[in-house]
């Protein structure tokens, strides 16, 4: 059977305030009782009813976390930051992928509001209108992580995605290139869209770099589409690529190779994630650093200022960025 707050009361000969305060590390017992009632809780086994503790004191110490995949390096680093600040202030995570499907963002949003977790962190390339007017009207706190809300209803922690697509894209003209192609993630994506490509755009704008828009290669964030992207672009013969992960730009990498030119010396590609995959490939990768596992940290410990009641400085964080350069630039 299971042993209740009660048979340990009962056992320790004290009431079951008194249990209640040792579990929750409430200072005002005596040392000895202390002692005698862990003594107690051991000896039987006990474990604190989560639930009952919810109720009672209307919170649950549980966070949601949904993000769109985290068999992704790049959310995976992200949940890491979270776990680490959920575990620093003793919350525990219920983790769900959202395959980046709006219907069921959506049913995860209601699932985890209906397990009353104390908070949720969110990530997703697109918040649709029904998302955002859900997330609106929930009592619960959210923090978007890495997610765009123009409105800036919702709390949310991002970098500068304009600022560093501009400077990468920058970087490639000033070491002399005018036919730089942009390898993009899904343009569904506002990130991709609104900000990745006006800046390819503008950037090219400013060094009065005739815009071409067959330079453009809209693909689904993957390996395999990063090589059938150099292919398409075959004919046009660009000399540079800026690309929207690290995943694609290894695909990049292999089909440039794969076509007798070197990378730097004939083609330069600087990638956008600085993930793990940017050390791993071969030549290493110029990258612009998205703090991956930094986004995921503010994010949570955002979420737990609003949790706790705290007061908050600032609603919309916007962290730091860098370009990593490496091997696939000359870096000059």
């Amino acid at each position: 059977m299971t042993v209740t707050i009660y048979d340990v009361a009962r056992e320790a000969n004290v009431s079951m305030a008194t249990v209640s305060r040792v579990v929750n590390g409430n200072q005002n017992v005596k040392p000895a009782t202390r002692k005698k009632v862990l003594k107690v809780i051991e000896e039987l086994g006990y474990r604190p009813n989560a639930v009952a503790r919810g109720l009672a004191s209307k919170k649950t110490t549980t966070v949601g976390v949904i993000i769109p995949d985290i068999s992704n390096s790049m959310y995976a680093e992200l949940a890491r930051g979270i776990e680490d600040i959920a575990t620093m202030y003793r919350y525990n995570i219920i983790l769900s992928n959202s395959d980046q499907n709006e219907n069921k963002e959506l049913q995860l949003l209601e699932t985890m509001l209906g397990k009353q977790v104390d908070g949720i962190v969110f990530m997703s390339d697109t918040i649709s209108t029904e998302l955002l007017y859900e997330m609106e009207r929930s009592p619960t706190p959210i923090v978007l992580a890495g997610s765009i809300d123009e409105s800036a209803t919702i709390a949310s922690v991002n970098i500068d995605y304009y600022g560093a697509a501009y400077e990468a894209v920058k970087k490639l003209i000033g070491n002399g290139h005018e036919k730089i192609a942009f390898i993009s993630g899904p343009l569904t994506s506002k990130v991709n869209k609104d900000y990745k490509l006006k800046a390819y755009r503008q950037a090219l704008q400013d060094a009065g770099i005739e815009f071409d828009e067959s330079l453009v290669v809209e693909c689904n964030n993957s390996y395999d589409e990063g090589i059938a992207a150099v292919g398409s672009l075959k004919e046009l013969k660009p000399t540079a690529y800026f690309v929207s992960n690290d995943e694609m730009s290894i695909g990049v990498i292999h089909a440039v190779e794969a076509s007798g030119l070197h990378i730097p010396e004939d083609v330069e590609i600087i990638s956008y994630e600085n993930s793990k995959l940017s050390r791993m490939a071969r030549p290493m990768l110029t990258s612009i650093a998205f703090p991956l596992y930094d986004i995921g940290a503010v994010s949570m410990r955002l979420l737990t200022k609003y949790m706790n009641k705290e007061e908050i400085e600032e609603k919309q964080v916007i962290l730091p960025y860098r370009i990593e350069e490496r091997n696939s630039t000359k870096n000059t």
